[in-house]
């Protein structure tokens, strides 16, 4: 009897394996309402609930800039071959309708989205807001653009840095 149902388990066990080598791997399809390909941008923020600030040591670095380069180098201005230190003010918003993470915070300057906070730092900006009883509005601070400065014959990449302090 224990042998019949071993024989069976590898004959579906076999079956199973053909199956999936005849038909091939695919790929997941891309997120609902998305052609392939096409870049996730989240929808602008509504007006600031507050203004964050931490003295103007900006401390709290955007990540993945490199999505929004083009954005960021026109926000950067003409600085010649010294490295730029725009001063403009940024909005951030959690975004739960990213089909690529789980409510990552997106950061928005004089307009333009530049990027997003880092995991770490999304989670301490939504527990801030949860304290401040400001959960789900958007938050305003100032911030800079720096880089791109001329450096062995080529420029610098660009960073957006944030005058807020999440990490404590």
């Amino acid at each position: 009897m224990t042998d019949a149902l071993l024989l069976a388990i590898m004959a579906l066990s076999l079956a199973a394996m053909y199956l999936l080598l005849k038909k091939g791997f695919r790929t997941p399809p891309p997120p609902a309402g998305k052609a392939p390909g096409a870049a996730y941008e989240p929808a602008q923020p509504a007006a600031p609930a507050k203004h964050w600030s931490d003295g103007g040591r900006m401390l709290t670095e955007v990540v993945a800039e490199s999505r929004y380069s083009a954005a960021v180098r026109e926000l950067a201005g003409q600085h010649g071959d010294k490295g730029a230190d725009t001063r403009l003010q940024a909005v951030l918003a959690v975004d739960p309708r990213n089909p690529y993470d789980d409510k990552p915070v997106a950061v928005f300057v004089a307009g333009r989205m530049v990027g997003y906070l880092s995991q770490k730092d999304g989670q301490a900006f939504r527990d801030r807001q949860r304290r401040e009883e400001i959960e789900g509005q958007s938050v305003s601070c100032d911030a800079a653009v720096r880089g791109g400065a001329l450096w062995n014959g080529k420029h610098l990449a660009y960073a957006v840095w944030l005058d807020i302090e999440l990490s404590r």
